[in-house]
């Protein structure tokens, strides 16, 4: 006997408050009903005290601290619905008492066993609770006595129904793994049974016999998810199965196998599917290789969004149509050797980003004893550790790609794995048979060995097969090193392969592939243990879905028009910075200057226009000669390295650079709290948490590497870090204490060797601080002679005061970073018993940081220099930071004044040049995107009736062509939409700044990989 609830109940209707008028303070409104005898309900209403005013004011509503004050009620919610609420004696028909609740059903109403069952003959998989007079207890519609019949309509039976196999079918769901009773139909005109599931919206596991099944709405949410969250499918089956059974006392049959087969082929169809395959006469067996790839809508495709007579244009015009692509190899994404092809084959099968394995792989047998040229450059691992990378109990050692270098999405069939390391071979094959799907005639190519791998790159193509080779001779092809491995290259390749001194680039800097793997990633851990074929297909599949979301309006859409707002203020900004230092500097000398930074452009051979001719000691240079001693030393079989990758010499480098940063980092955080206001923004207090973050995050993982190398410092940091625990002031990263050699004691342990290393860079860095100086010098003693001489009234004053504010700046912190050497010197001079540096070093005063004699005698009506500077001139006697035997000072001093000027200027006109290319790029690419969507939506509508068909299928594949068309053309309204202003801000670009604007400087704003 049901057992019923007490007489009264209450429910509590909460108001914001309401003012006592006696006590003037907040109250809370209750609603109390009361159940009579006869059955009928009376509300009371009573008032209680409310928390203070300034809790419910002050609080965020959104946020968990509003919420405390109530959790007490939310959670007798939630136990208020483990029971029957307010019970009824009948159930809704009358006939019985309501005994059964659904947990799927809007509302907790509860039915009869009758009620039950025929409100769910159209949702037979919801899970059904069960009141035992004491508890809900979880049964099912099966056990309740719920048939589902197939081939008809919901709740018609058949004349002949067909059981499935031992009346056990298990349908997986987005509620649960599920058994039920299901009978197939049986009549003459009845589908097969896999056909029986699938237009149920069921996907059967098997063909003959299906005894398992997911419904469509379950694939879809595993399919959104693992793109979305990279889930593993292990334990999104398994959570699946928790929801019915989350105790363990149940014994449902494990189905995460045919689970992982349902997924294998639901995303080999979708891939299908969206690729038009369904519309082909020729059916799935006539799909072409890379067919099933998401093309990139921004890059050139010749006869879908290039205009007509684009090969015809000439030079200034056709580089706009050029293709960008970016190489690189990911050793993160490893396949363990299990399972085989036979067992386990692709579907795909080189139809989308792989590339075909058979043909692959055959190449690669053939050209297994080819043994790979050595790196000339920079010890690149991918190069010279090619032959010699583990590979022991693996398939695939990781994959190569192809991606387009501006928009950052695969490529079609630009994807390959790899045996042993990045070879050649590979990287060859995964190339070309990327390049086989665009006909253009202008290819830049970024790889970060692109200065190796293009040496007898067509040489080596002609030894492949002659379906993978492309008319070079007839091309522009052009060989970069992406922005951030530039810089560990030799000069040579710096000058040769550089994207920021190369023109009809714009701002790529061919970090793409880098991108893309931070996504992939995730799916390493899972996909390391797949067989070949469902590895290959569940990659090509998250490929696929990159690409996918970059062709969206809130990816690609987003993304040019914020690049080309970008591009439009640093061309504006770069433009005036160039046009205010050539009204320094006589147009003859300009004249000179372009001639010879064209030639070097169109002839690299030329002398590089970009470097100082010149050239002292530096810290890079001593930095080379250390990593070449160490490798000297490991070929002689000496091995000092305590860490894989790091080096001695590395260790103290990266300590000065860590050093260096911080100093940065102290002065921008000065910069930017002065220029925050009383109330900064969410905004602004992220950006500078963010920038502090990654410096703290960069020093831990350094003092980390230095407790191997110097043991020592581990109890300062320990102490460190209790003090920053007991103080109230934390320690922040630019004010931590790295403990480099030069900070220790000199009674404190410390490998000789380390000092040493940090010796020869503080003794470079010392050198490399004076020849800033004096290039700082000169420069801001030519822009006061400008300005005393030409420049006339306020706006134009204050430009080129701007202007020589900046060079002041920098040269302040090159004579900081000076100090910070020589002081280290000194420290290191007693560690290391160094006598005599202090000649050549001697402490820099503020008084030493004078221009020339000449340059004071030059300027002597420009007021910006004392008595004693003339006194200076007076006696003969200048600064000893001109006297550095270090320096070249054969030449004048106006030659040296001039060859600084030239320098920054060449940097000032290419990073003009590259932004001004940028826009235009941006431009051609909006056009090209519309352009491609336009085409590709007409290609979907010449599929419409490209198949004869029964009409209820014809209907289907028409709806299917149809609804893509409309996609498309939606797409091209949003972006028409989105970037709508965009011609108006590309013609204001030509208007020139108000005077009032405030004037940019003659340095590069801080960019990403901008070594300009």
């Amino acid at each position: 006997m049901s057992r019923r609830r007490s007489a009264k109940s209450s429910q509590v209707e909460r108001t914001r408050f309401i003012p006592s008028s006696a006590a003037n303070s907040p109250l809370l409104r209750l609603r109390t009903g009361e159940i009579t005898t006869e059955g009928r309900t009376q509300l009371h209403t009573c008032y209680v005290p409310a928390p203070s005013l300034h809790v419910f004011d002050s609080l965020d509503t959104g946020s968990d601290a509003a919420w405390i004050p109530e959790r007490q009620f939310f959670l007798d919610e939630t136990l208020r619905l483990e029971g029957r609420g307010t019970p009824e004696s009948l159930c809704c028909c009358g006939l019985a008492a309501p005994r059964f609740r659904c947990r799927d059903c809007f509302g907790t109403q509860m039915f009869c066993h009758e009620c039950v069952l025929h409100n769910h003959t159209r949702n037979p998989l919801h899970r059904i609770d069960m009141w035992n007079d004491s508890f809900f207890q979880l049964t099912s519609l099966k056990k309740l006595g719920l048939r589902i019949q197939l081939g008809h309509t919901p709740g018609e039976r058949c004349y002949n129904p067909r059981t499935s196999s031992g009346d056990e079918f298990i349908v997986i769901d987005v509620h649960g793994v599920h058994e039920i009773a299901l009978d197939f139909c049986g009549c003459a005109s009845a589908q097969i049974r896999y056909k029986q599931l699938l237009r149920a919206r069921w996907y059967p596991a098997t063909i003959l016999d299906p005894r398992t099944a997911a419904t469509f709405a379950l694939l879809e949410h595993f399919h959104l998810l693992s793109f979305e969250s990279k889930v593993l499918a292990y334990e999104f089956y398994h959570s699946l199965a928790r929801r019915n059974n989350n105790a363990g006392l149940s014994d449902i049959r494990d189905r995460y196998s045919a689970f992982m087969c349902m997924v294998h082929e639901w995303r080999h169809l979708r891939q299908l599917r969206r690729a038009g395959r369904g519309h082909d006469p020729g059916g799935i067996n006539a799909t072409t290789t890379g067919e099933l790839a998401v093309q990139c809508p921004a890059c050139p495709h010749p006869g879908k969004n290039l205009p007509q007579g684009w090969e015809d244009q000439p030079l200034s015009v056709r580089w706009k149509y050029a293709l960008f692509i970016a190489i690189d190899a990911n050793f993160r994404l490893k396949r363990k050797a299990v399972s085989s092809d036979n067992v386990d084959p692709s579907l795909n099968s080189g139809w989308a980003y792989f590339v075909e394995e058979v043909a692959y792989k055959s190449y690669l047998a053939d050209q297994a004893g080819v043994k790979q040229d050595r790196s000339m450059c920079v010890s690149h691992n991918a190069v010279n550790l090619a032959d010699m990378k583990s590979s022991h109990g693996l398939a695939a050692t990781g994959v190569g790609a192809v991606d387009c270098a501006r928009h950052d999405m695969k490529l079609a069939n630009g994807v390959g794995d790899l045996q042993k390391g990045e070879k050649y071979i590979n990287m060859d094959y995964l190339v070309f048979s990327a390049l086989l799907a665009f006909t253009v005639t202008m290819v830049n190519i970024s790889y970060d060995i692109a200065c190796q791998w293009h040496k007898k790159l067509w040489t080596r193509m002609e030894g492949m097969p002659s379906r993978l080779h492309i008319p070079h001779n007839s091309m522009t092809v052009r060989f970069f090193v992406p922005k951030f491995h530039l810089k560990a290259h030799i000069e040579e390749c710096q000058r040769s392969f550089s994207f920021n001194w190369t023109k009809h680039v714009g701002r790529t800097d061919g970090e793409a592939p880098e991108r893309g793997w931070s996504n992939i990633n995730r799916v390493a851990t899972s996909t390391k243990e797949m067989g070949p074929g469902l590895w290959h297909d569940t990659l090509d599949d998250h490929f696929g879905d990159w690409n996918w979301k970059k062709v969206t309006a809130l990816a690609i859409g987003r993304t040019l028009l914020r690049k080309i707002g970008d591009a439009i203020k640093w061309k504006r900004e770069h433009g005036e910075a160039l046009g205010e230092l050539e009204k320094t500097i006589e147009p003859t000398l300009i004249l000179q200057w372009m001639r010879e930074v064209e030639a070097w452009e169109n002839d690299n051979s030329q002398r590089n226009p970009f470097e100082s001719r010149f050239a002292p000691i530096t810290q890079a240079s001593v930095c080379l000669q250390l990593a070449e001693l160490e490798a000297r030393e490991l070929q002689a079989g000496i091995n000092v390295s305590l860490h894989t990758n790091i080096s001695p010499s590395r260790l103290i480098t990266s300590g000065i650079d860590l050093q260096d940063q911080q100093k940065l980092d102290r002065q921008r955080l000065k910069v930017d709290i002065a220029n925050m206001s009383l109330h900064p923004t969410d905004n602004q207090k992220t950006n500078l948490q963010t920038r502090i973050t990654t410096l703290q995050r960069r020093i831990d993982a350094w003092a980390h590497i230095q407790e191997l190398y110097i043991p020592v410092v581990s109890q300062f940091h320990h102490r460190s870090s209790d003090a920053s625990v007991s103080n109230t002031a934390v320690l922040r990263p630019e004010t931590f204490k790295l403990w480099l050699p030069s900070e220790l004691e000199p009674t404190a342990m410390c490998d000789e060797r380390l000092a040493a290393h940090e010796w020869e860079l503080r003794h470079a860095q010392a050198l490399d601080s004076l020849n800033e100086i004096r290039s700082h010098l000169r420069l801001r003693s030519h822009m006061y002679i400008y300005k005393d001489r030409n420049v006339r009234g306020q706006a134009t004053s204050t430009r080129a005061q701007a202007l020589i504010d900046g060079v002041e700046v920098r040269k302040q912190a090159s004579v900081e970073k000076y100090r910070r050497a020589r002081n280290a010197l000194l420290a290191l001079s007693h560690r290391l018993d160094k006598s005599g540096w202090e000649i050549s070093l001697p402490r820099l005063l503020d008084s030493d940081v004078q221009p020339t004699a000449s340059d004071v005698v030059t300027n002597l009506r420009s007021k910006h220099y004392s008595m004693g500077n003339m006194e200076r001139q007076g006696t003969g006697t200048i600064s000893w930071i001109w006297l550095d035997s270090r320096t070249d000072n054969t030449n004048s001093e106006n030659d040296r004044v001039q060859d600084c000027v030239r320098v920054e200027w060449c940097k000032a006109r290419a990073r003009v040049n590259r932004w001004s290319e940028e826009v235009d790029l941006l431009l051609e690419e909006m056009r090209r995107v519309t352009e491609f969507l336009k085409w590709q939506a007409g290609w979907w509508g010449e599929r419409v009736n490209a198949r004869v068909l029964e009409s209820a299928e014809q209907e289907g594949v028409a709806a299917y062509a149809y609804r893509q068309a409309a996609l498309r053309t939606s797409l091209v309204a949003s972006f028409q939409h989105l970037w709508r202003d965009v011609p108006k801000s590309v013609i204001a670009l030509s208007i020139p700044m108000d005077s009032k604007d405030v004037p940019p400087t003659i340095d590069a704003r801080p960019r990403l990989h901008d070594d300009l």
